[in-house]
């Protein structure tokens, strides 16, 4: 873009309700109501993917447990943010919810937030739409996202390419609106880094995932603790994108990592291991597990208040 585009800061009814500079990231079959709730009363947004419910009236149940528990706070609780996945079938109707409730924050995924746009701005709520790339921010700024998740190299999940030095501040220096880094945020001094950067807000996923108000089984959470940066496999075999997997659960599911199909198409994927059909093999997200270059900095399974506090500590330490 030849000029700098301006965008919505983030608001102070969003920033004075916050700890930490921090988003508790949506994650596939990690992300629920436990989670979300301890996130928003430790001071950090709480995230997840709408698609996590299992239905549209199971989602409206989550925002519902979700706003109830955070208003019986005494002093107000940080924001709470559903992620909409643009392309999946539930993506009207999950809107539709999410309007209802008249939330403040939402992430966009996979694909233009254009068509979300809209009737979120309409409920005066904010949205931030993940990005892989320039183009990709381009256009998310063209359609009128007010800030920006820039996905980078070393993100747990699906993940971006580009090297998040370079990649925020070639964003900053065409964006004046907020920029949230996600990948490889492994401390408190790692979320510092990101601010000095030119950051507003940074994702964590991993560290969150072996905490104790996760979906995640105990197996997965021990897995993360058991592992390091080189147990994270990027590969397109189990979505036919680019995604950052756990090598040892894909050995105990009986899959060799050396062998994997990286040509596969994002249908195939999903036919093969989304769980649907008639397919025997093992399901992405729930045997096949994710994890971010951050988890080398997961060495025990602790709770959500623990985890931020130790966050907070950090960032302050390092000025």
């Amino acid at each position: 873009m030849s000029t700098r585009a301006k965008g919505t800061p983030l608001p102070a009814r969003i920033t004075n309700r916050l700890r930490l500079p921090l988003i508790a990231a949506p994650m596939l079959r990690v992300s629920g109501p436990d989670l979300v709730i301890a996130a928003c009363r430790a001071g950090v947004i709480g995230a997840f993917p709408t698609a996590n419910a299992r239905s549209v009236d199971e989602l409206d149940g989550w925002l519902t447990a979700i706003a109830t528990a955070l208003a019986e706070e005494e002093k107000p609780a940080a924001p709470y943010c559903p992620n909409l996945i643009i392309r999946q079938p539930r993506f009207k109707d999950d809107l539709a919810c999410l309007v209802r409730h008249q939330v403040e924050l939402v992430i966009t995924s996979v694909g233009s937030p254009q068509a979300a746009l809209g009737p979120l701005h309409d409920i005066g709520c904010l949205v931030l739409a993940d990005i892989a790339s320039l183009r990709h921010a381009e256009k998310a700024i063209e359609a009128g996202a007010d800030g920006l998740i820039l996905l980078t190299a070393g993100a747990g999940g699906q993940t971006g390419w580009a090297n998040p030095f370079a990649f925020v501040r070639a964003v900053r220096s065409m964006f004046d609106g907020p920029i949230v880094l996600a990948g490889g945020i492994l401390d408190g001094r790692a979320l510092k880094a990101a601010r000095v950067l030119g950051c507003d807000l940074a994702y964590m996923g991993t560290g969150f995932i072996a905490t104790t108000e996760s979906m995640a089984s105990d197996a997965y959470r021990n897995m993360l603790v058991a592992s390091s940066l080189d147990d994270v496999l990027l590969t397109k075999a189990f979505t036919g994108l680019d995604a950052s997997m756990l090598r040892p659960s894909i050995v105990a599911a009986g899959l060799d990592p050396s062998r994997l199909d990286e040509q596969v198409s994002e249908e195939r994927a999903k036919e093969k291991f989304g769980g649907g059909g008639n397919s025997q093999e093992p399901r992405r997200w729930s045997d096949i597990w994710s994890a971010g270059h951050s988890v080398s900095g997961i060495t025990a399974i602790t709770d959500v208040a623990t985890l931020v506090d130790r966050l907070a500590s950090e960032f302050k330490a390092a000025g």
